[in-house]
């Protein structure tokens, strides 16, 4: 059984995954990221992954600086995580992060973060950029909330609608 802080960790970890496909439904988002990420000479997969997992981080840095559960993880601010993508150091992102992982692209995409933030001058440049991409995504879903101060749980909301609308009617299987 898994523990409260692996919990946490993937709900964090489903936060960052679900951002990209809710921001894409504006089809025209996904190609003008595409073009920063070829203008920063940043591979589109490698870079969107480090994306959803700079969101990872943040959320994670921040619910445990709140000392949140799983469930109070939900009622964390999109602001707030967006504020710790850009706020926080590289090294207070990877604070506190569990020792092992469910999932094996989670603990690849943390490495190449690890990486990336170790490697310093280019690689610090290019997680600056993709700290700005991931807060900017994350600001762009919180706007289109429709509640007055969005939480993960709207974004996991949001997400839940999105793959309702999107998978096929049990009619259709």
């Amino acid at each position: 059984m898994a523990s409260d802080h692996d919990m946490l960790w993937r709900r964090c970890a489903y936060l960052g995954r679900v951002l990209l496909p809710l921001l894409d439904r504006e089809p025209w988002r996904q190609g003008r990221r595409h073009d920063r990420l070829r203008a920063w000479g940043i591979d589109r997969a490698v870079g969107e992954r480090l994306i959803e997992v700079f969101v990872a981080l943040a959320s994670h840095a921040v619910a445990v600086d709140a000392s949140l559960s799983v469930a109070e993880f939900e009622d964390l601010s999109i602001s707030t995580v967006a504020d710790a993508t850009t706020g926080k150091q590289d090294f207070e992102l990877l604070a506190g992060l569990p020792g092992t992982f469910a999932d094996d692209r989670d603990e690849t995409a943390v490495k190449i973060f690890r990486l990336y933030a170790y490697t310093g001058d280019r690689s610090c440049l290019q997680l600056l950029r993709l700290s700005t991409e991931a807060r900017h995504t994350l600001t762009v879903l919180a706007a289109r909330a429709t509640a007055p101060f969005p939480t993960c749980a709207d974004i996991f909301r949001q997400a839940d609608e999105a793959g309702r609308r999107t998978s096929p009617s049990p009619d259709e299987t």
